[in-house]
């Protein structure tokens, strides 16, 4: 799998206004890419990094709207695997893998069962000045 997401042939940018209606449009706008790239979406990956997909979004909306007005998601893809990241500007960066062993609650201990369970990878990655970060999730196609 490759580790540097762009480096992928694939990739689309959107960038949302952090309010609910971001995890719908985020998610529709996922399956379009893929669809456009050659990705079923009844792929075994699919599903799983759809709820990964949401349950970020959804996180940056509630936790960090108050300090970043919009959320913005790349989409990568290349033909053995699938990226994406979810940006806000908020500068907490929640332990990932913390969530996974029980120092971590709620819809990101979700996120990482369901990466871990598909051999995929997370990082997070801050801004240059540290005022945000970016949540890159790579799962294997």
């Amino acid at each position: 799998m490759p580790t540097r997401p762009q480096t992928l042939p694939h990739r689309h940018v959107l960038t949302l206004p952090a309010e609910p209606s971001a995890v719908r449009t985020a998610r529709e706008t996922a399956e379009q890419a893929l669809v456009e790239w050659g990705i079923g979406l009844r792929h075994r990956t699919v599903d799983p990094a759809l709820l990964i997909l949401s349950e970020l979004v959804t996180n940056s909306v509630r936790h960090a709207a108050a300090v970043s007005p919009t959320v913005t998601v790349t989409y990568a893809a290349g033909a053995d695997c699938l990226a994406f990241a979810v940006h806000d500007r908020h500068p907490y960066q929640p332990p990932l893998y913390g969530a996974v062993t029980g120092t971590g609650t709620g819809g990101l201990g979700t996120v990482m069962e369901l990466l871990l369970g598909l051999h995929g990878t997370a990082v997070v990655r801050p801004d240059a000045d540290g005022g945000g970060k970016s949540i890159w999730i790579t799962l294997p196609l």
